[in-house]
Protein backbone atom coordinates (compact mmCIF):
# COMPACT_ATOMS: atom_id res chain seq x y z
CA UNK A 1 0.00 0.00 0.00
CA UNK A 2 1.49 3.29 -1.03
CA UNK A 3 1.49 6.55 0.90
CA UNK A 4 -0.74 9.52 0.26
CA UNK A 5 1.82 12.07 -0.87
CA UNK A 6 5.16 12.45 -2.53
CA UNK A 7 6.83 10.11 -4.95
CA UNK A 8 5.07 7.04 -3.60
CA UNK A 9 4.35 4.19 -6.00
CA UNK A 10 0.86 3.55 -7.28
CA UNK A 11 -1.36 1.38 -5.14
CA UNK A 12 -1.50 -2.08 -6.68
CA UNK A 13 -5.11 -2.28 -5.46
CA UNK A 14 -6.05 0.83 -7.41
CA UNK A 15 -4.14 -0.35 -10.48
CA UNK A 16 -5.89 -3.72 -10.31
CA UNK A 17 -9.44 -2.37 -10.14
CA UNK A 18 -9.27 0.95 -12.04
CA UNK A 19 -10.04 -0.85 -15.34
CA UNK A 20 -13.52 -1.68 -13.95
CA UNK A 21 -14.49 2.01 -14.19
CA UNK A 22 -16.54 2.80 -17.31
CA UNK A 23 -14.43 4.17 -20.18
CA UNK A 24 -13.89 7.93 -20.44
CA UNK A 25 -15.91 8.60 -17.31
CA UNK A 26 -15.88 11.24 -14.58
CA UNK A 27 -13.75 9.97 -11.69
CA UNK A 28 -13.00 11.42 -8.26
CA UNK A 29 -9.63 11.01 -6.53
CA UNK A 30 -10.47 11.99 -2.95
CA UNK A 31 -7.66 13.27 -0.68
CA UNK A 32 -5.41 12.80 -3.69
CA UNK A 33 -2.14 14.19 -2.35
CA UNK A 34 0.20 14.84 -5.26
CA UNK A 35 -2.16 12.98 -7.57
CA UNK A 36 -0.42 9.70 -8.34
CA UNK A 37 -3.80 8.00 -8.84
CA UNK A 38 -5.32 11.03 -10.59
CA UNK A 39 -2.53 10.70 -13.17
CA UNK A 40 -3.17 6.97 -13.53
CA UNK A 41 -6.90 7.55 -14.03
CA UNK A 42 -6.18 10.27 -16.56
CA UNK A 43 -3.85 7.93 -18.50
CA UNK A 44 -6.76 5.49 -18.59
CA UNK A 45 -8.78 8.19 -20.38
CA UNK A 46 -10.96 9.46 -17.53
CA UNK A 47 -11.95 13.02 -16.66
CA UNK A 48 -10.59 13.36 -13.14
CA UNK A 49 -11.54 15.59 -10.24
CA UNK A 50 -8.69 15.58 -7.73
CA UNK A 51 -9.52 16.93 -4.26
CA UNK A 52 -7.03 17.64 -1.49
CA UNK A 53 -6.47 20.34 1.13
CA UNK A 54 -2.82 20.76 0.17
CA UNK A 55 -2.68 23.38 -2.62
CA UNK A 56 1.03 22.73 -3.12
CA UNK A 57 0.43 19.02 -3.66
CA UNK A 58 -2.37 19.79 -6.12
CA UNK A 59 -0.04 22.10 -8.03
CA UNK A 60 2.13 19.06 -8.76
CA UNK A 61 -0.65 17.86 -11.07
CA UNK A 62 0.19 20.65 -13.49
CA UNK A 63 -2.24 21.96 -16.06
CA UNK A 64 -3.72 18.86 -17.69
CA UNK A 65 -7.18 19.97 -18.88
CA UNK A 66 -8.48 16.47 -18.10
CA UNK A 67 -7.71 16.89 -14.39
CA UNK A 68 -9.73 19.38 -12.38
CA UNK A 69 -8.10 20.20 -9.05
CA UNK A 70 -10.14 21.30 -6.05
CA UNK A 71 -8.43 22.59 -2.93
CA UNK A 72 -10.77 21.76 -0.06
CA UNK A 73 -10.62 20.77 3.57
CA UNK A 74 -12.79 17.66 3.44
CA UNK A 75 -13.06 17.43 7.21
CA UNK A 76 -14.75 20.81 7.56
CA UNK A 77 -17.13 20.16 4.66
CA UNK A 78 -15.48 22.82 2.54
CA UNK A 79 -15.59 21.73 -1.09
CA UNK A 80 -17.47 18.49 -0.56
CA UNK A 81 -19.58 17.38 -2.15
CA UNK A 82 -18.51 19.06 -5.37
CA UNK A 83 -21.98 20.32 -6.27
CA UNK A 84 -24.50 17.63 -7.10
CA UNK A 85 -21.93 15.81 -9.21
CA UNK A 86 -21.75 12.07 -9.37
CA UNK A 87 -18.86 9.91 -10.48
CA UNK A 88 -18.38 6.62 -12.32
CA UNK A 89 -15.41 5.94 -10.09
CA UNK A 90 -14.20 7.14 -6.71
CA UNK A 91 -10.70 6.35 -5.47
CA UNK A 92 -9.63 6.88 -1.86
CA UNK A 93 -6.26 5.77 -0.50
CA UNK A 94 -4.71 6.29 2.92
CA UNK A 95 -7.48 8.59 4.10
CA UNK A 96 -10.30 8.13 6.59
CA UNK A 97 -12.88 10.66 7.76
CA UNK A 98 -15.93 8.63 8.76
CA UNK A 99 -18.46 11.47 8.40
CA UNK A 100 -17.74 11.49 4.65
CA UNK A 101 -18.46 7.80 4.06
CA UNK A 102 -22.15 8.15 3.27
CA UNK A 103 -21.52 11.18 1.04
CA UNK A 104 -18.85 9.24 -0.86
CA UNK A 105 -21.34 6.47 -1.59
CA UNK A 106 -24.03 9.01 -2.52
CA UNK A 107 -21.69 10.53 -5.13
CA UNK A 108 -21.26 7.20 -6.93
CA UNK A 109 -23.24 6.78 -10.17
CA UNK A 110 -25.26 3.64 -10.81
CA UNK A 111 -22.68 1.15 -12.06
CA UNK A 112 -19.93 3.27 -10.48
CA UNK A 113 -16.88 1.71 -8.86
CA UNK A 114 -15.54 2.52 -5.39
CA UNK A 115 -11.88 1.68 -4.84
CA UNK A 116 -10.92 2.34 -1.22
CA UNK A 117 -7.76 1.40 0.63
CA UNK A 118 -6.59 2.70 3.99
CA UNK A 119 -5.07 1.80 7.32
CA UNK A 120 -6.82 -0.48 9.80
CA UNK A 121 -6.67 -1.39 13.47
CA UNK A 122 -3.33 -3.02 14.20
CA UNK A 123 -1.39 -0.50 12.14
CA UNK A 124 -0.33 1.26 15.34
CA UNK A 125 2.43 -1.33 15.80
CA UNK A 126 3.99 -0.24 12.49
CA UNK A 127 3.79 3.53 12.93
CA UNK A 128 1.41 6.23 11.78
CA UNK A 129 -1.46 6.50 11.92
CA UNK A 130 -1.84 5.21 15.47
CA UNK A 131 -4.95 7.12 16.49
CA UNK A 132 -8.02 4.81 16.32
CA UNK A 133 -9.98 7.69 14.76
CA UNK A 134 -7.85 7.16 11.64
CA UNK A 135 -7.84 3.34 11.65
CA UNK A 136 -10.67 1.21 10.30
CA UNK A 137 -12.25 -1.27 12.68
CA UNK A 138 -12.32 -4.93 11.61
CA UNK A 139 -14.66 -5.33 8.64
CA UNK A 140 -15.63 -1.65 8.69
CA UNK A 141 -15.46 -1.08 4.92
CA UNK A 142 -17.72 -4.09 4.40
CA UNK A 143 -20.23 -2.61 6.82
CA UNK A 144 -20.09 0.80 5.15
CA UNK A 145 -21.09 -0.62 1.75
CA UNK A 146 -23.52 -3.31 3.01
CA UNK A 147 -26.89 -2.93 1.30
CA UNK A 148 -25.60 -0.13 -0.93
CA UNK A 149 -22.86 -1.60 -3.11
CA UNK A 150 -21.89 -5.02 -4.48
CA UNK A 151 -18.48 -6.09 -3.21
CA UNK A 152 -16.11 -7.18 -5.96
CA UNK A 153 -13.11 -7.72 -3.68
CA UNK A 154 -12.15 -7.12 -0.05
CA UNK A 155 -8.93 -7.65 1.85
CA UNK A 156 -7.99 -6.97 5.43
CA UNK A 157 -4.73 -7.61 7.20
CA UNK A 158 -0.99 -7.07 7.20
CA UNK A 159 0.75 -5.90 4.04
CA UNK A 160 4.48 -5.65 3.43
CA UNK A 161 4.86 -3.36 0.42
CA UNK A 162 5.82 -0.66 -0.01
CA UNK A 163 6.18 -0.76 3.79
CA UNK A 164 4.69 -2.88 6.56
CA UNK A 165 1.17 -1.81 7.55
CA UNK A 166 -2.27 -3.15 8.42
CA UNK A 167 -4.88 -2.20 5.84
CA UNK A 168 -8.39 -2.73 4.55
CA UNK A 169 -9.13 -2.61 0.85
CA UNK A 170 -12.41 -2.79 -0.96
CA UNK A 171 -13.60 -2.58 -4.51
CA UNK A 172 -17.36 -2.32 -4.77
CA UNK A 173 -19.88 -1.44 -7.47
CA UNK A 174 -23.07 0.57 -7.17
CA UNK A 175 -25.25 -2.23 -8.50
CA UNK A 176 -28.02 -2.92 -6.01
CA UNK A 177 -29.84 -5.45 -8.20
CA UNK A 178 -26.75 -7.66 -8.16
CA UNK A 179 -26.13 -6.95 -4.49
CA UNK A 180 -29.66 -8.12 -3.64
CA UNK A 181 -29.15 -11.30 -5.67
CA UNK A 182 -25.90 -12.02 -3.84
CA UNK A 183 -27.50 -11.36 -0.45
CA UNK A 184 -30.45 -13.65 -1.27
CA UNK A 185 -29.21 -16.37 -3.64
CA UNK A 186 -31.68 -18.58 -5.40
CA UNK A 187 -32.38 -21.82 -3.66
CA UNK A 188 -32.19 -25.00 -5.57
Amino acid sequence: MAGAHGGEPLSRWVERFAPLIAAHAAVLDLACGTGRHARLLRRLGHRVTAIDRDAEALAALGSDPGIETVCADLETGSGWPPGARRFAGIVVTNYLHRPLMSRILDALDEGGVLIYETFAAGNERFGRPRNPDFLLCPGELLEVVRGRLRVVAFEEGAVTAPRPAVAQRICAVHDLASAAAIAHPLEG
